[in-house]
């Protein structure tokens, strides 16, 4: 069940023998790309296990102890080269330093970046961030600065909104990078958030 306002939210377990195991976020794209997708996978490191509160100690999984077990939402991503699910965020962009620059996040992180403070990965939602190409080189330095306090936010530049579903069609082609994985140029995206198709332990 997606999480609901003051509901307790996952368990604590142990893995099944055979679970795959992601090493990061781009590891755990191409294991949900893989077929068939898995139900359940455990993952080590990278933006969606900082989200959910693991750091990069790995000793929860060595000592073969419990670990926390979760619904977890997928998002699905659907472009010019083809379709494919992703876990922690998608990003559409050519720079960082001009022109557009769109995002969904299922993880509140991307690397050292708080990008989407509000993000949950089960919520039902994913989280849209959009930096207008108008933005300026200076006004760019100064939200890069503080992306890793989540302070960027508000800005008159960067739109940020909730959505289950979401379609873009850009007039100029955009590199698009999945869970840190880049997938291809595209012209088009339409994005959609599938709720609790997979459990996640970490």
């Amino acid at each position: 069940m997606t999480i609901r306002k003051g509901e307790a939210w996952g368990s604590v377990g142990r893995p099944p023998e055979g679970l795959p195991v992601a090493a990061d976020g781009p590891d755990l794209f191409r294991i949900l790309n893989g077929e068939p997708c898995p139900q359940a996978v455990g993952l080590l490191a990278g933006d969606l296990a900082r989200t959910l509160g693991a750091g990069h100690e790995h000793g929860r999984w060595v000592a073969g102890g419990d670990l926390v077990v979760v619904p977890l939402d997928i998002g699905v991503a659907t472009h010019d080269a083809g379709i494919h699910r992703f876990a922690s965020h998608a990003v559409a962009r050519r720079w960082w330093w001009r022109g557009p620059i769109l995002g969904a996040f299922n993880a509140q992180f991307l690397g050292g970046w708080d990008v989407a403070p509000r993000a949950h990965p089960n919520d039902g939602f994913l989280d849209i961030v959009e930096v207008d190409g108008a933005m300026g080189l200076r006004q760019r330095w100064a939200a890069r600065s503080r992306l890793p306090t989540a302070s960027h936010l508000p800005h008159p530049h960067i739109r940020t909104r909730r959505a289950r579903h979401v379609e873009w069609n850009f007039p100029e082609p955009l590199d698009l990078w999945l869970d840190g994985v880049e997938v291809g140029r595209t012209r088009t995206l339409a994005i959609a958030v599938e709720s609790e198709p997979l459990t996640l332990y970490v």
